[in-house]
C-alpha cells in the first residue's frame, strides 16, 4: 500500500518545480513595469525552491521502496 504522503510530496514537488521555472524565467526576462510591490524580493523562486525541497524530502520520506 502506497501513503498518500507520497502522491503529496510529488504533487509539491511539482508545483514547486514549475513555480521555481517560471520566477527563474521573470529574473532572466523582467516586466517593464512591474506593479507589484515587494517584485525585487523573488517571491516565486523562494516560494518555489521551498516546495520543491519539501516534495523531495516527502517523496524520499514516504517512498513506496523504503516500506
Amino acid at each position: 500500500m502506497i501513503s498518500i504522503w507520497f502522491f503529496i510530496g510529488i504533487a509539491l514537488a511539482v508545483n514547486g518545480a514549475l513555480i521555481l521555472i517560471a520566477g527563474l524565467y521573470q529574473l532572466i526576462n523582467p516586466p517593464a513595469n512591474p506593479n507589484i510591490v515587494l517584485y525585487s524580493l523573488h517571491a516565486n523562486v523562494w516560494w518555489g525552491a521551498l516546495l520543491l525541497v519539501i516534495g523531495l524530502i516527502y517523496c524520499l520520506r514516504f517512498s513506496p521502496k523504503r516500506s
